[in-house]
Formats: C-alpha cells, structure tokens, sequence
C-alpha cells in the first residue's frame, strides 16, 4: 500500500464503525511506522508542561534523590495507557463513553464522567498556567510593549496566545494537530538532550554516584508537593490516557478494523492494528522517558547547586539559566523558542481535546446528538473558542504557572485511580479473552495497577495532610 492510499481520518467519521471503512494493518515495523501518530500527539501534552516546568523544578529543588519517581512516573500507567487504547480500537467508543457503563451510574452518566468534570475544572489552573508559561517566554524573548514580564507584556502576549491556539484549531481535523506537535516534540527533544548530553563537559557535570543516590528510593522533606504533582503530570497522567482513545479513533485504527461481525477476518484485522497501537505507545513511551529524564537531569545538576527553584513568573527566565550557564548567554534565545515550542504544542492538545471531551459529555447527557457529524463538529468549535479564552482568565487571574500546575497535576493523580477501576471492568466485560491472552502484558498491566493503586493511596494521603507510620 503507497502513502496514497492513507486518507486522512476526518474525510469519514472516525467514530462510526462501517464495513467499507475497512483496511487490512500493515504486517511489517516499517509499514506500523507510516501510521503512528497518537502518541505523537499525546508526547506534546506529556513533554510540554509537565516536564519543562514540573519535572525541571523538582530536580532544582530536590537534587538528583527523586530521580527514582521520575523513572516510576514514566513506566508504570503506559500499560493502563494500552488497555484502555485497545478496549476503544475493539469496540469503537471513546474512553468517555466507557466510564460512563461503569458503576454506580449518577443520573444519564458513571461516577467517573462526573469525575473526570471535577478533574478539568481543576485542570483549568494547569491549562492556564501553560498558557501562561508560552507567554511569558514571548514575553523575554519580545515583549511588544512594557518591560519583559511585565503586566502589560503578558497580558498582550497571552490574547496573542490564546488567539492563534483558536485559529489554528476552529477546523477541528486531527492532522493539523498530529503536523503541529510532530514539529515541536521533534525540536525541543532534541535540543533537551543535546543539553544533557554536553553537561559533563560543563562546571555544571553529574556522576554516576549521583544517578545512584537517585535511585535509593527516598523522599526528602520538603519535596512531597512537587514529587506528587510530578507524578501526576509527567509520563501519561489520566486525562491523557482519555484523550488518547479520541486520537486513536480520530486516526482511523477503530475505523479500518470495522464493525465487530464475529468474523475471523474482522478479529485479524483488530490485531493487526492493535499492534500498530502498541509500537505508537512504545515509541510514544521513549520519548517520553528520554525527555523526562533529560529535564530533571539538567535540573538537579545545574539550577539544584545554584539554589535557583523556578517560582511565580520567573519560571521561565529560570529555567533558562539551564542553557545560559551551560552554553553561554547566547543560549538563552535558543532555549526561549524551543520553550514556546513545547508549551504551545501543549496548549494546542489541550485545546484540541478538550473541547472533543466535553462535546463528548454533553452527548452522554442526552443534550447533543454525538453521532452527527455536524452537530458534533459545530459543538467542537464552540469549546474550542471558549475554552482556550476560559484558561487565558484563569492565568490572568492567578499570575503563577507553577502553582496553577501543581493544582491541576494533583487533581490527576486522584483521577488516575478513577480510570485504573474502570479499565479493568472494561477488560472484564468488553474484551474478548482471545485479546487478552498474552500472559506478559497481563503481567505487566498487574503490575502497572499495583503501582498506580500505592502511589495513588499515597498521593491521596498527602493531600489531606495524613502520614504513613514509620
């Protein structure tokens, strides 16, 4: 099959299952590699704020000790990530609309679908912040008028954000989002660990013994705040794993497997392109792990002995010193574009899935149809113009993107859990066994839950202030 012959996924619609939508997966890693793309689009909402600010701080503040939880963070919900993904492939339904058959139900929806609402109201802060965050890096590197970080500057800065966020996404289609993060995930991962990598040479070198001490399993006082919100934002926090089962339908794996008739053709099919969303996770997975590592790595080891912990909206200038004191003050313009990159390609996600999420909801309600296409796109566009400008107030008002992170990235940790019960039931009762028969990634999602089920207790814990004896 010629590249010709992938039609885009927003021709048809993505979320309705037809006989003649069908196509056979590509038997060969080569052919899997032409159809990646969610994880592609899901690495720039991971990468962006997460680890350029979150994960970046924690290091600053914690040194290399906590180097362990970055590793944990990145590893453990992938295979959560997985089930999930190919629970929608199967059935050719949303995550949304999963939750929403798990009980107790709460009028027309799940328990979790009222959930996930308290989660993006709280998420409000976070998607502000990174608003907030592109901002204020246009904000040094061309302030338009006023000082650099003035209240004038990032105020012009943030319409101008939220503005072009808008434009770019009122077509709703999913390849202008897959371009648009391809881009800027390719740029700025490449420069984070270009960085990493010549720090050895530079006053600011790490040691082996370093990386050591970081895997000693321990929390020091003072850094429970940032490692909790580091667990929940970095690697693939709930909300992502949501999102993602949108991506994958929008691309087309559900469509091109075909309706579930019981045939023999239709349960190949479905794993041909299972496969090719398990190489989208794992290379989704790796870029991921590289970048998070990379980002605390150059946190712990330059702005850690230097005692700078980025804060308020000094954020951004403080992270910079990460490239100025390592390649010099020229580095600084160069670590400010790669930073509009990442945080914009975050923006752009958010923006262009939540507005799928909540349209989603309100055909679960029983207020929209959700199976017109019309209807449905128009919804989509109304979400994505007001939901962007939503999250620009918010930065506005607050004037802080770490805290406003930090509240969102704790809010997803307690969802997480949410999401772990309802995967399970959907694998219970929606998948058949013959998808589920591969004993090693069985184990692996086990695990993946124990893990997810002891951080996400403890996380809990500390939210309302309990300790753990000893």
């Amino acid at each position: 099959m010629s590249t010709k012959d992938v039609r885009p996924a927003e021709l048809e619609d993505a979320y309705e299952l037809r006989a003649k939508d069908v196509r056979e997966a590509p038997r060969t890693f080569r052919g899997r590699l032409r159809y990646l793309g969610p994880g592609i689009v899901l690495t720039a909402a991971v990468v962006g704020s997460g680890e350029l600010i979150v994960t970046t701080s924690l290091g600053a503040q914690a040194g290399f000790i906590l180097l362990w939880m970055v590793i944990v963070g990145a590893a453990v919900k992938v295979w959560v990530q997985m089930e999930l993904a190919r629970w929608a492939i199967l059935n050719g339904k949303t995550a949304l609309a999963g939750y929403s058959t798990v009980p107790p139900k709460i009028g027309r929806m799940g328990w979790i679908n009222w959930l996930w609402i308290g989660l993006d109201f709280a998420k409000t802060f976070q998607k502000g912040g990174v608003i907030g965050g592109t901002a204020a890096a246009c904000s040094i590197l061309w302030p338009i008028v006023g000082d650099p970080l003035s209240g004038q500057s990032l105020t012009a800065w943030t319409v101008i954000v939220t503005v072009v966020t808008i434009l770019l996404l009122l077509s709703s289609k999913y390849s202008m989002v897959e371009r648009i993060t391809t881009v800027s995930v390719a740029i700025f991962t490449l420069c984070t660990v270009t960085i990493v990598l010549v720090l050895p040479w530079t006053p600011f070198s790490y040691s082996a013994a370093e990386f050591g001490t970081g895997l000693s399993f321990m929390i020091p006082a003072g850094t429970i705040g940032l490692a909790v919100a580091m667990f929940g934002s970095t690697g693939v926090g709930a909300d992502d794993m949501t999102n993602y089962t949108y991506w994958c339908l929008e691309k087309g794996y559900a469509r091109w497997t075909g309706p579930d008739d019981g045939s023999e053709e239709r349960a190949k099919r479905a794993e041909g392109w299972i496969k090719v969303m398990h190489l989208d996770v794992f290379v989704s997975w790796l870029i991921c792990t590289i970048t998070t590592l990379s980002f605390y790595v150059i946190g712990a080891s330059v702005l850690h002995p230097q005692n700078l912990v980025p804060e308020e909206n000094d954020v951004i200038s403080t992270l910079s010193r990460i490239y100025t004191d390592t390649l010099g003050p020229w580095a600084e313009t160069l670590f400010l574009f790669g930073a509009i990159a990442v945080l914009f390609s975050t923006n752009v996600t958010s923006g262009a899935a939540v507005p799928r999420l909540w349209t989603n909801t309100l055909g679960l309600l029983g207020l929209i149809d959700w199976h017109d296409v019309k209807v449905r796109t128009r919804t989509i566009r109304i979400f994505t113009v007001c939901l962007p400008t939503l999250w620009a107030i918010m930065y506005l008002f607050v004037q802080s993107p770490l805290v406003m992170l930090q509240i969102g990235a704790i809010a997803t940790g307690i969802f997480l859990l949410a999401v772990l019960i309802a995967v399970w039931r959907l694998r219970t009762t929606e998948v058949d066994d013959r998808f589920k028969d591969n004993r090693w990634l069985t184990t692996a999602l086990l695990l993946s839950s124990i893990g997810i089920m002891l951080l996400g207790a403890y996380t809990v814990l500390e939210v309302f202030g309990l300790e753990l004896s000893g």
